[in-house]
């Protein structure tokens, strides 16, 4: 992994000598140094550790060296980066950095509250009946009752068994979803919808919420 070229608060990281530095006489070559670090700091050479890519070391991070069995890994003392934060005066942009962190995570809340109160919401169902659809005018009623609300229905099929069977009355199979045209909850609309399957003497078969 290459060194990344970034800043420490604005600062350029190269400026901020915070990287580990490794004793190779001492490291013995269990990796764990190079296992422990998420920012690729360390490759191994010759079964050594060696901090090829020292700036991209997290500045006042020193888990490696707390980790490493044999202390061969060191570190500049935190005197070095608290002289940095007073000599660069990083508090003005570190607060607003922090503002703007604030502000995602609170940006972040509420789009997962968001998300999460129209996952709550009924907003599409899918509806069976079945009966016998010849002369009650069903569908029309039924756009009848979608009319000027914020409601439709989609994705209707009509299996018939046959033509004549059709004209003879014969039981057919409906299906069609109830959607909503705002995105909001449609429960309010489904009690009107199943009186108007039992008025027209039809029997609904499922109703499953999408």
């Amino acid at each position: 992994m290459a060194e990344k070229q970034n800043t420490w608060h604005g600062i350029p990281r190269a400026e901020v000598p915070w990287y580990p530095s490794v004793d190779r006489d001492t490291c013995i070559g269990c990796t764990l140094c190079y296992v422990t670090c998420g920012r690729g700091v360390y490759e191994m050479q010759d079964n050594k550790a060696v901090a090829a890519n020292r700036y991209n070391c997290m500045v006042g991070c020193s888990t490696c060296g707390v980790v490493c069995p044999v202390e061969a890994i060191s570190f500049p003392g935190r005197d070095l980066v608290w002289k940095m934060e007073r000599e660069y005066k990083i508090f003005k942009l570190v607060r607003q950095e922090a503002k703007e962190k604030m502000a995602k995570l609170e940006a972040a809340k509420a789009r997962a509250a968001a998300e999460e109160a129209i996952a709550k919401l009924t907003t599409q169902v899918r509806i069976e009946v079945a009966g016998e659809f010849g002369e009650k005018r069903f569908l029309v009623k039924l756009g009848e009752l979608v009319q000027d609300r914020p409601y439709d229905i989609v994705n209707l099929h009509l299996n018939v068994p046959t033509v004549k069977g059709a004209l003879e009355k014969t039981p057919s199979f409906m299906t069609f979803e109830v959607t909503s045209t705002e995105q909001l909850d449609i429960q309010d609309f489904l009690p009107d919808l199943r009186s108007l399957i039992r008025e027209n003497e039809l029997v609904l078969v499922s109703e499953k919420k999408l």
